[in-house]
């Protein structure tokens, strides 16, 4: 029997999320907002984004998912993150159990600025933590101007 973690208010938070979206729509808003949840996402891991001088990173906390387990795409400027982390079939075997870690699918997805090189990707995982490098045009990378006198 799969457990499935309860949480009460639920309903209210997506409520409050689509009033919010609806009396902030704007296309400037929409470019930097983050919709990185899905709803067919069992779990979200928790994830860090930073630009640097010549690249984007972001680092998401997967432990326990395996690297075959993980597809990395990017398209149209938005990287996807899915992936899947399986518990393993265990039995009560008369003794109080407590189970808090997610199991299951997980999605998210990040729309990166125009700078981003879709060429460029680069993703590994170490200690449970996935690590996406991305990065920048050549154009985007910016460069000191002498001014001449």
């Amino acid at each position: 029997m799969d457990m499935t973690r309860y949480r009460p208010g639920r309903g209210v938070a997506n409520l409050s999320d689509e009033f919010s979206r609806f009396f902030s729509s704007s296309p400037l808003l929409d470019a930097v907002r983050d919709f990185s949840t899905v709803e067919t996402s069992q779990w979200t891991p928790a994830v860090d984004i930073r630009e640097e001088k010549d690249k984007f990173v972001v680092e998401a906390d997967i432990p326990g998912v395996k690297p075959e387990d993980i597809e990395v795409t990017m398209e149209n400027g938005v990287l996807s993150i899915r992936g899947e982390r399986t518990s393993e079939r265990d039995t009560d075997e008369g003794g109080v159990r407590r189970r808090e870690r997610a199991y299951g699918v997980f999605y998210r997805r990040f729309a990166l600025p125009d700078s981003a090189d879709p060429e460029s990707v680069r993703a590994r995982g170490d200690q449970g933590v996935l690590r996406i490098e991305i990065g920048k045009r050549e154009t985007a990378v910016s460069r000191r101007i002498p001014v001449e006198q």
